[in-house]
């Protein structure tokens, strides 16, 4: 829950134009409503300014340790709601399915993953893991991922896909 990545491309037909990318980044030394509240302020920002058509999100994976899933599960609500918020649908996909739209096997490591954003997208530099992980999951959207509502989404024209 520090670093919340977020990723933003455009979809043009069958060509992905990476858009934008970065982190929103909360000190654990802060109480927790304070964080969630600059993710969801963060997050509002990033939709005003970029107005994209669609938000895909990552799910949430039980982790070894319970309050890093609960942390976790509560930054992705915050998420979530910032798109319905903006009157955006949501899909949702789990690490394995965006690792296998973009690397072609669910187990990549984070670094095959960031990888092939850079090739995918042309990118110059490589952005970090969590913008990285953002982009990959807006990349498996646009792709046609099998996410909620995904079918509907998947032959968007000028589409942008955060």
């Amino acid at each position: 829950m520090n670093i919340t990545g977020f990723g933003i491309i455009d979809k043009i037909g069958c060509k992905l134009t990476y858009v934008s990318s970065g982190c929103i980044k909360t000190s654990s030394d802060n109480k927790l409503p304070p964080r969630l509240k600059l993710i969801l302020d963060g997050l509002n920002h990033i939709i005003l300014q970029h107005a994209p058509e669609h938000v895909a999100i990552e799910q949430v994976f039980v982790n070894i340790n319970p309050k890093s899933t609960l942390l976790l599960g509560q930054a992705r609500g915050v998420a979530i709601s910032a798109a319905v918020l903006n009157n955006l649908e949501v899909s949702e996909y789990t690490a394995l399915q965006i690792k296998q739209a973009v690397v072609g096997k669910g187990h990549a490591r984070k670094e095959q993953v960031q990888e092939m954003v850079v090739r995918l997208l042309r990118l110059e530099g490589k952005p970090g893991i969590d913008a990285s992980d953002a982009l990959a999951c807006a990349i498996c959207h646009a792709h046609g991922g099998v996410g909620t509502l995904a079918s509907i989404y998947h032959h968007l024209k000028n589409g942008r896909v955060v």
